[in-house]
């Protein structure tokens, strides 16, 4: 019994409750390890969680520390963490009570040296590759001359101010710049959507469509040219369709997207040469092919005049040309009278000849042999006119003979009409007669029907119809607004009426049977009448 009391006397340890333990054990983690660098590689990252706050764990190859990374510090990140990245993790080491586990709170985030990002490039670059994203095919040619050039880059630093420099001093044209962040989170989404909205405007739009674009940024470290490497980036300048210079840091900075832009230029600079041309040197190169073309005009010409003087010399003169035609000319002006007189006198002989053959008998006897063909032919025709006439006479005197017996037949057969005429009538008039008999029964029989079917004789029986203002029956009395005008219909006559307020169905139907009670009907609906 000594024993066991002597066991159970109290201890000098101090008794401390769960919380006070675990914060006690957090304020002794965090101020010994409150500023510390991890190195290991990233496991398990799947991005920013919802909340923006990122949740992974740092490993070497024998131990494992949870990490964690809050929203703002994440946002300014100059690169994004990836599975699989070796990192060196600045921040403060502290413990989560609620499970009694310990993490690394991250303030900043780098790589272990530019091994692990230039690894990470080549594995980028391999798989783009493979895709087909680098193919020489997909790359467009720069035209000569844009009207528009499309920048992507900062608005703000020196590298907008040197492209807008050197495209005023060489070519000036129209520039649109579509500002952006080139380094930190989310600088490589702004390049990749500025890319896209430059490609996805119209032609003759309001906002005029790029010619060519360059994408541009100054010099730097691997880590701040990070975002040129981005996935979105290279895949937004491969689905373009603008011609696109790319031109991001220094001549011996390469990026993924120096593979799949069109061009890649050593220099913002550069970029800038390389999209527009020298107007200066155009002018002057346009100046000396307008003097080689004038000059080229000038010799061309001086030698056809010479062509055309070796031609003139090589044709004989104007009057050697005209000498032949000229003595023709003199010697039929010379035979022209000779040959008029000749040709009189042939006329005069032909005359001459004819009228020789004219004498005052020759025509005598030819106007007697007229004379006397016409007389023959006016007696051939006297006698076929005769003959004719006869020939009518006794057609009319058969038609004549024939037409005698007409007005015997025309009576005869007029008679037999009016006698058949006379028949049928008195036939009309009795079929008149029975038809109008059937008709007068067919109304009437319709009439009595119609009257046993006509309301008014239920309106005789003590029953009224209700009219609206259209004269429109009315069935219900849902139908009817209270102070609405109606009409009655009694079998006398009708009265104008006003509704008043409309009860609900089960005080009217209440009502009803208290003014059938009040009137003596009977309540059985089998003793009412019927309507029919």
């Amino acid at each position: 019994m000594s024993s066991f009391l002597e066991n159970d006397s109290p201890s000098n340890l101090a008794e401390y409750t769960v919380s006070e333990l675990s914060g006690s054990i957090k304020r002794t983690v965090e101020n010994a390890f409150d500023q510390v660098r991890v190195r290991g590689e990233i496991s398990g990252y799947r991005g920013p969680h919802s909340s923006g706050h990122a949740y992974f764990s740092l490993k070497d190859d024998r131990s494992r520390i949870d990490a964690v990374i809050w929203k703002g510090t994440f946002s300014k990140l100059k690169f994004r963490p990836e599975e699989g990245m070796e990192v060196i993790a600045t921040g403060k080491v502290t413990t989560f009570p609620g499970s009694s586990k310990y993490q690394i709170v991250i303030e900043t985030l780098e790589p272990a040296g530019a091994g692990a990002l230039m690894a990470l490039i080549e594995e980028r670059k391999r798989k783009l590759g493979a895709e087909g994203l680098f193919d020489a095919d997909r790359k467009r040619r720069l035209p000569f001359m844009p009207g528009v050039i499309g920048v992507v880059t900062s608005p703000t630093g020196a590298v907008i101010r040197d492209i807008l420099h050197r495209i005023a001093d060489r070519f000036p044209v129209h520039v649109l710049v579509w500002p952006v962040k080139v380094q930190g989170e989310g600088s490589g989404d702004e390049v990749a959507n500025a890319i896209r909205g430059f490609n996805a405007l119209e032609p003759g739009g309001p906002m005029p469509r790029p010619d060519v674009l360059i994408v541009a940024r100054g010099g730097g470290s691997l880590e701040d040219l990070w975002s040129f490497n981005d996935e979105a980036v290279v895949r937004a300048v491969a689905e373009g369709t603008i011609p696109l210079i790319s031109a991001v840091g220094h001549e011996t900075d390469w990026t993924l997207i120096d593979y799949a832009a069109d061009v890649r230029a050593p220099t913002p600079t550069g970029a800038a040469e390389m999209a527009v041309p020298v107007k200066a040197e155009l002018e002057a190169q346009t100046s000396a092919l307008a003097a080689r073309l004038q000059a080229g005009m000038g010799r061309h010409m001086d030698q056809r005049r010479q062509a055309v003087r070796a031609l003139v010399r090589a044709l004989p003169s104007l009057d050697q040309l005209l000498a032949l035609p000229r003595r023709r000319f003199d010697e039929a002006a010379a035979g022209l009278g000779r040959g008029l007189e000749l040709n009189t006198l042939n006329k005069r002989g032909v005359f001459e000849r004819a009228a020789s053959h004219l004498r005052p008998q020759l025509l005598s006897n030819r106007i007697a042999e007229k004379r006397q063909m016409l007389n023959e032919r006016m007696v051939r025709a006297e006698r076929r006119l005769d003959r004719l006439l006869f020939e009518s006479r006794n057609r009319i005197s058969s038609a004549d003979a024939s037409m005698r017996g007409v007005p015997g037949r025309l009576l005869a057969q007029t008679n037999r009409s009016r006698d058949r005429l006379a028949n049928l009538a008195r036939h009309s008039d009795t079929a008149i007669s029975h038809m109008l008999a059937q008709a007068r029964g067919s109304i009437l029989a319709q009439e009595r029907v119609l009257q046993s079917l006509s309301y008014k004789n239920v309106l005789n029986r003590g029953y009224a119809v209700v009219r609206d203002e259209a004269d429109r029956p009315i069935s219900a009395a849902s139908a009817l607004a209270a102070g609405a005008a109606i009409s009655i219909e009694f079998a006398d006559g009708r009265l104008d009426a006003v509704t008043g307020e409309n009860p609900s169905a089960s005080h009217a139907t209440s009502q009803t049977k208290k003014r059938t009670a009040k009137a003596g009907a009977p309540d059985d609906p089998s003793k009412q009448g019927n309507l029919f």
